[in-house]
């Protein structure tokens, strides 16, 4: 069989009678080049059959088009459900991804971030917690995180404690007797502590018997089990034969909380209305579909990626780095089996 020979820089600017500096000037620097010229070198790399070679143009450049993804782990669906977006967009904006999952170890993830940059990437997009945003600054590379403390780097973040008070409210017009938030430790500087103070502040204006429980949660299937069994033996002493309303942090624990009222009862009991937070699969695939309110996935990707490629246009441009930039998205209340009574 025949190997079809690539077409060079050489053969490209003999079939279009330019020099070899200004084939070099499209593919490096095309704004450089009058429309007509660049219009013409497109139809001679479709003419020619042209098939780019990557690793040459690094080396020319310096510019791999490559971003670094860290990840916290994938016990949340959340995390994988954003990823999957973010990969999604190399369609539209032909950025390549380097994924790493740092397991909420600083050290693992600072090694992680040492072979991302040997890699050349030239951006990093954070959803773990593990390491501090002044430290992620100090990088010298545009850095973006979505859903974490961000004081020091752009970020991209749902309206948490709009999500809250959707919570509150939507069980509240369900007439419980009680309306009970519960979530795992975060400091005040994460987003989703906000989930608390929204639900908590729409109670307390609107004269809601409420109840905040934190425990220790998101650390494993196991241990989250037995927390949430505990859990349940406490709002059942605390508040017997009560309609409860139950807004839960995230759709994983959520779901987690259905199970154990299943095993305990056999089915979701008409003292129990549930809500979970994120909208991830966990929620549409329970046993009893859960109500939840949506993050939307999406558009938090999509956002993300515009804001990291706007940084990495003014970074090549030579442009001050400015000032963090702080996105946020409103989520949507989605109403499902577990509140519909």
């Amino acid at each position: 069989m025949e190997i079809k020979k690539n077409a060079t820089y050489g053969d490209i600017a003999k079939y279009t009678k330019f020099s070899k500096t200004t084939i070099s000037r499209y593919f490096n620097d095309p704004d450089t080049l009058a429309p007509a010229s660049r219009e013409i070198i497109a139809k001679a790399l479709v003419d020619l059959d042209y098939q780019e070679n990557k690793v040459a143009r690094i080396l020319a450049n310096g510019q791999t088009e490559f971003i670094g993804v860290i990840v916290p782990d994938f016990y949340h669906h959340f995390f994988y459900e954003i990823l999957n977006r973010i990969l999604g967009t190399y369609e539209n904006n032909g950025y390549k991804f380097l994924v790493f999952v740092g397991n909420k170890k600083g050290e693992m993830e600072r090694r992680y971030i040492q072979e991302l940059m040997a890699y050349q990437i030239e951006g990093l997009i954070v959803l773990s917690h593990t390491l501090p945003s002044q430290e992620l600054a100090e990088l010298q590379i545009p850095v973006v995180t979505i859903e974490r403390e961000d004081q020091f780097v752009s970020s991209v973040n749902t309206d948490n404690e709009l999500g809250g008070r959707l919570a509150a409210a939507h069980l509240a017009e369900l007439d419980c007797d009680v309306l009970i938030h519960i979530n795992s430790h975060s400091s005040e500087g994460i987003p989703a502590y906000d989930r608390v103070s929204g639900f908590s502040q729409y109670c307390r204006e609107n004269g809601l018997r409420h109840q905040v429980i934190i425990r220790p949660l998101d650390v494993s299937y196991e241990a989250d089990k037995q927390t949430l069994t505990e859990i349940l033996e406490q709002v059942e002493a605390q508040y017997p034969g009560q309609r409860k309303g139950i807004f839960i942090s995230n759709d994983t624990l959520a779901n987690g909380f259905l199970n154990v009222l299943f095993h305990k009862f056999g089915c979701l009991p008409s003292t129990y209305r549930l809500i979970g937070f994120d909208d991830s699969p966990a929620s549409r695939a329970a046993v009893v579909p859960i109500s939840t309110v949506g993050q939307r996935l999406e558009q938090l990707a999509q956002e993300a990626m515009a804001l990291l490629s706007d940084q990495i246009r003014a970074k090549k441009s030579g442009a001050a780095s400015s000032a963090p930039v702080h996105r946020v998205v409103e989520p949507v209340l989605i109403r499902r089996d577990t509140t519909a009574g």
